[in-house]
């Protein structure tokens, strides 16, 4: 079952293509991944997908998630898809985050929403969305997000992402402002939380190593445009198109270089 559905997808600003007619599909359980250097368009394709473009950039072409069309629909329409069919999670949690509230609340109102749980039951379900993420400490719930480090205020962000049950997880660069050590755990919680739920996977980076670990599909984006797309086995050992090719060689170079400083 295809769960999202992506044609001809542009994104303009005063008229100007930003995305220019990009096409996939996310299926039921599958893991999709966007690459592209800085300015590629993918952070505002994954925008798109659920409807939360900046003002004064425009969609045009089609995205149907689970089966209801957002491009030109009304934010009520599908603000619904938000959470309960596609949760997000962004690049700076810092910023994602509200920072006048403590996060145990901020995890509890897609709860509330979505899975209509009130009192006891309520603080139970955040309790457990925390513990998921290996937060259990009771104190987190009550702090706020420049009260923890950049690893928590991820692993709450994605605990906040999950909260309503959602089908597809879109991660967009969900671990650039970590370090090396903390990325890992990041990206290790989310491949268990994806397995152990069946969730599709919508992840967006501009690190093609990382990428390859966690998706099984990949589209390339270069300046807004769609340039190749494939099984990640089949693009990694031949890319067909030159910036691809390009890509795969660099993330070989560093892949070389820290293994001979490694050696050394």
């Amino acid at each position: 079952m295809t769960l999202l559905d992506v044609s001809a997808l542009g994104v303009h600003a005063d008229g100007t293509p930003l995305v220019d007619r990009v096409s996939f599909s996310v299926a039921a359980g599958e893991r999709l991944g966007l690459i592209g250097e800085s300015g590629s368009g993918k952070s505002l394709t994954s925008l798109a997908v659920v409807g939360l473009l900046p003002a004064g950039l425009v969609a045009s072409g089609s995205v149907v998630l689970a089966d209801r069309e957002v491009v030109g629909a009304p934010d009520a329409r599908v603000r619904p898809l938000r959470g309960a069919v596609a949760g997000f999670v962004f690049q700076e949690p810092l910023t994602a985050l509200d920072p006048l509230m403590r996060v145990g609340r901020q995890i509890a109102e897609p709860i509330r929403r979505y899975r209509a749980l009130r009192g006891a039951a309520l603080r139970e379900a955040v309790a457990a969305s925390l513990a998921e993420v290996a937060l259990g400490e009771a104190r987190i719930a009550r702090a706020y997000p420049h009260e923890l480090s950049g690893g928590q205020r991820q692993r709450v962000a994605i605990a906040m992402a999950l909260a309503a049950r959602p089908q597809l997880l879109i991660a967009d660069e969900p671990t650039t402002a970590l370090d090396v050590t903390v990325q890992d755990e990041v990206l290790t919680l989310i491949e268990r939380l994806v397995a152990e739920r069946g969730m599709s996977l919508l992840f967006i980076s501009h690190d093609l190593a990382v990428v390859a670990r966690m998706t099984e599909r990949i589209v390339v984006l270069r300046s807004g445009v769609a340039v190749e797309e494939g099984p990640v086995d089949r693009v990694l050992r031949d890319p067909q198109h030159p910036y691809t090719a390009a890509l795969v060689a660099s993330a070989r170079a560093l892949d070389d270089a820290l293994g001979e400083g490694g050696a050394a």
